[in-house]
């Protein structure tokens, strides 16, 4: 969940300098590499990686279970090779990292970024960042209950107004 949080409050904390006319610089088309550098603090600070921790071996697995769809007599084999795999690929999800940073960098100017870093190493953004995960999986909930309970009157409702056509469903 840092991961999703991690992303939410960046976009709202964009928006929100965004729409009170902070961030009226617009971001360089390539990125340097400092503004690169900050994005990757960033992402760090904000704990990015959990989102694709486990994309290699995720993925290995997958491609596993796929292949021994069709290939039970395998099995054994393919077990093996998937370890062998996973090994040989290990670290390559740094480069899902590598590929945000650039995409933050693009989005926003480098002072943007340095600035973003100072706000989640200030109290504020550290508090932010240890709380975010808990409100959003609070807000998760009030919208998933409001969202049953809403679902029980518009269901009222369509009955009230078949109900006026002289259907009962």
């Amino acid at each position: 969940m840092k991961g999703l949080s991690g992303f939410l409050s960046a976009a709202c904390l964009a928006a929100a300098l965004t729409f009170s006319g902070i961030a009226s610089a617009q971001p360089p088309a390539q990125p340097s590499a400092a503004a690169i550098a900050s994005a990757k603090e960033l992402l760090t600070l904000k704990h990015a990686d959990a989102m694709y921790a486990n994309a290699v071996p995720g993925m290995v697995e997958r491609t596993k279970t796929t292949l021994l769809q069709s290939n039970l007599n395998y099995q054994k084999d393919l077990n093996e090779v998937a370890l062998v795999v996973a090994k040989s690929l290990a670290g390559r999800e740094k480069e899902i990292g590598d590929g945000m940073a650039k995409i933050y960098a693009s989005q926003f100017t480098e002072q943007e970024l340095k600035d973003l870093v100072t706000f989640y190493k200030s109290p504020l953004g550290q508090k932010l960042l240890a709380q975010e995960p808990k409100a959003i999986e609070q807000s998760m909930g009030y919208m998933n209950q409001w969202a049953q309970q809403f679902a029980e009157i518009v269901n009222g409702e369509f009955r009230s107004e078949m109900r006026k056509r002289g259907k009962e469903i």
